[in-house]
Formats: structure tokens, C-alpha cells, sequence
């Protein structure tokens, strides 16, 4: 029998391509029958059958530590290779199995945020930002024992001087702390929360909030698109949160009709006649009348000087019609403030402002309330004598000029 002598280097290299070999089998099994069975297993559950939590890849990340085990251990079995170089490559294995365990940890922490962002109270209490600082401290401390793992000293020796880097540790996530406070504030007075209709002119954010993470908060505009805000501005800049609108069931109207002030004047008997046949107006008449009545009574012979007595106007009584109207308008909350005013006279003309609120807080059926109550009033001003103010357009220029007064001062002149 023969004995062959191989070269040490020869030897050496087919250790390590045994070893190599050693380490992929190592991950076919794992991940090609262990992983598989597992998630098998898991598939009999309700978890395991969710895709959208399977694609975090929890176990395949685990996984990923045997071939890197395998070599750990598996290179100080390799002869004639020198002492440095199994301390280099049993310390980058170690590492690995660092950094592939912070990742599955990691991965974990994605998992626990999605089962939480299906419950109903997540909407109140976000954890996004929470899980974002974890998975933070997870990679700082991975990479603290990576560092002490490659460099092959106790990861001691660096903590101990964190002391001195903590200036410069603040300096770099400064921006994460700050988010982090904001976040803290936001979560505890109950600020904002995912599903509210914000508006933040400042940030050209008017919509509903999306997600709330660590430094950002999404907001999806009305058209659709998104527009990302830096959490810690909801806490140093004014924004609208229309959340009570929506809980209260009830939506404002605040809006005003411009009335042509010259349109107004006070009303005569026949007008009052043909007005008081108005469903809405016949009681409110009728009350008017005796009231006038009285007062005007007691006037004796001032009054028959109509400058003396009390008359109705057709202003008034037009906002007393506006006010019943919206009183017995399905649209309308009778128990919410429901205002009918006059506002200052204007250079437009004299405001007359609806104030109410409707039934509903959806937007569509909220604009057709409100479009439906301006289009009745709009249309039956007539009826009082009243005008809308309207600035005049280029056709109301030229009518003017054309005009047959206006010609004969033109012939004449």
C-alpha cells in the first residue's frame, strides 16, 4: 500500500473547500427542509397563513446562522493555517450571526407592529415610532458587539468610551431624540391620530394621516397625492385637526349672500298680504303684525307720520324666511347654533350670513346640502324685493353706453 505525502498548502485548501462545502449543505438543510417543515407547521395557524406577515421573513433570517456557525466552528478544524487567520474568520462568523440575529429581532418587531396596526386602538395609540427607536438600540448594540467581535477585545472596552462619543452621539441623532420627544408628546395628548383629516397650510398637507413613524407623518391629500411632515412641526407649528367635526356628526356652513343695499325697503300692506301666504313666513307674520300693531298704537298722533312708526322691512323679513327654512330643512341640525345674521356693510354690499350645521360630515352630501340651500335662497330673493350685489361685467358697461338716455346726451352733446 502506498502512502501519498500531499502538500500542506494542497491539504490545507481542501479543508477549506471542505468546510465551504461543509456550510452550504449546512443551508440547503436548514433553509431547504428545516424552514420549510416549520413553516408547514406554522401554515396550520392563522399567522402562519397571513402573507403579509410571512414576508417579513422572520425564520429565514435566522436560518441564515448555521452556515455561519458551521464555519466558526468548523475553521479550527483546517490545519496549517496560521493562528491570525482563524481568529479573522471565526470573528467575521460571529459577527455575521451578530448582525443575522439584530435582523431577525428586527423583523420580529415588524411583525408585532403589523398585528397591533389591525386592532382598533391602534388608530388612537400608534407604536410605529416606538418600534423604530427598538430596532434603533437593536443595530446600535449589534454594532457595538460586531466591533468588539471583530477587533477581539470585551465589548466593555467600548462601552466605556460612550462616555466621551455621547456629544457626538447626540449631535448625530439629534434629529431622531427630537422626533422621539415630538412622537412621546403627539401619543400622549392625543394630538393626532391615523385616519384624521388634518390641514397644515405651512406644510401643503390637507388630508387624511396615514401612518405616523418616527420622524415622519403621512398625509394623503384630497388629491391623492401625499405630502410627508416632519413630526416635530405638528408640535412647533399650528395645524387643524377636524377630528371633533367628524365625532360631533355635524358640519358648519358659514357662508354669506351679498344683498344690493339699494334693494332695500320696507314692505307695504300687499306685500305683506302676498307674503303671509308663505309657509314659512305666515306665523312669524302674523306675530309681526299684532307686535307692530301695539307698538304703533301707542304712538297716538305721531303716528301718522310714517318716519314715527315701526314697519316691516324686506330684509327682515327675508331673514326671518332664511331662518325658518333652514329650522325645517331635513340637511340641517336643529340642535347645533343656527345663525342668520347681518354683518357690516361691505363695498360687495350688505352680508347676510348663514350660519349652521348639517347633518352629515361627509363631504360629497355635505356640499349638496349646502349648494341646495344657497340655490333656494338665491333663486326666491325676488319674491322680497331683494337683489344680489354683482360687481358689473363688461356686457353691463356696454348695455350702459347703448343705452337710449345715453345716446340722446351723445346726440346732444
Amino acid at each position: 500500500m502506498m502512502d501519498y505525502d500531499l502538500p500542506p498548502v494542497l491539504v490545507t485548501a481542501l479543508a477549506l473547500l471542505a468546510l465551504a462545502l461543509a456550510a452550504l449543505f449546512a443551508n440547503f438543510v436548514v433553509k431547504a427542509i428545516l424552514v420549510r417543515v416549520l413553516n408547514k407547521v406554522l401554515g396550520y395557524t392563522v399567522w402562519g397563513r397571513d402573507p403579509e406577515l410571512r414576508r417579513h421573513g422572520v425564520i429565514e433570517r435566522l436560518a441564515n446562522i448555521m452556515p455561519a456557525l458551521v464555519v466558526s466552528n468548523g475553521i479550527m478544524l483546517v490545519p496549517n493555517l496560521p493562528a491570525f487567520a482563524v481568529v479573522v474568520v471565526k470573528n467575521v462568523a460571529s459577527a455575521f450571526m451578530i448582525l443575522t440575529v439584530a435582523m431577525a429581532i428586527s423583523a420580529a418587531f415588524n411583525v408585532i407592529d403589523t398585528i397591533y396596526h389591525r386592532r382598533p386602538e391602534a388608530r388612537l395609540k400608534p407604536i410605529k415610532g416606538y418600534v423604530q427607536v427598538v430596532k434603533i438600540a437593536i443595530y446600535v448594540i449589534a454594532a457595538l458587539l460586531m466591533i468588539a467581535t471583530l477587533v477581539d477585545r470585551s465589548p466593555l472596552i467600548l462601552l466605556s468610551g460612550l462616555g466621551a462619543m455621547a456629544a457626538v452621539l447626540i449631535l448625530v441623532f439629534q434629529d431622531t431624540l427630537l422626533s422621539l420627544v415630538a412622537g412621546i408628546q403627539i401619543s400622549s395628548t392625543d394630538m393626532v391620530r391615523v385616519g384624521d383629516w388634518i390641514e397644515m397650510p405651512g406644510q401643503n398637507a390637507d388630508g387624511d394621516v396615514i401612518e405616523i413613524a418616527l420622524h415622519t407623518v403621512k398625509v394623503q391629500n384630497f388629491d391623492k397625492t401625499v405630502t410627508t411632515v416632519p413630526i416635530r412641526k405638528l408640535v412647533t407649528e399650528p395645524f387643524k385637526n377636524w377630528r371633533a367635526m367628524q365625532e360631533s356628526g355635524g358640519r358648519r356652513i358659514k357662508r354669506a349672500i351679498y344683498l344690493d343695499q339699494e334693494s332695500i325697503h320696507f314692505l307695504g300692506s300687499t306685500d305683506l298680504d302676498r307674503l303671509a301666504a308663505v309657509g314659512h313666513l305666515e306665523t312669524y307674520l302674523l306675530k309681526k303684525r299684532e307686535e307692530l300693531a301695539e307698538w304703533n298704537a301707542k304712538l297716538g298722533e305721531r303716528a301718522k307720520v310714517p318716519a314715527n312708526t315701526r314697519r316691516s322691512t324686506n330684509i327682515g323679513t327675508f331673514r326671518a324666511y332664511v331662518e325658518n327654512y333652514l329650522r325645517s330643512h331635513p340637511g340641517v341640525r336643529s340642535d347645533m347654533t343656527l345663525l342668520v345674521r347681518q354683518l357690516p356693510p361691505a363695498p360687495e354690499g350688505l352680508p347676510l350670513e348663514i350660519y349652521c350645521f348639517t347633518n352629515t360630515v361627509v363631504w360629497a352630501q355635505y356640499e349638496g346640502i349646502q349648494s341646495d340651500i344657497f340655490d333656494h335662497l338665491l333663486a326666491i330673493l325676488p319674491e322680497f324685493g331683494l337683489r344680489v350685489f354683482q360687481n358689473p361685467s363688461g356686457r353691463d358697461v356696454r348695455e350702459m353706453v347703448r343705452s337710449p338716455e345715453r345716446e340722446a346726451e351723445l346726440s346732444i352733446a
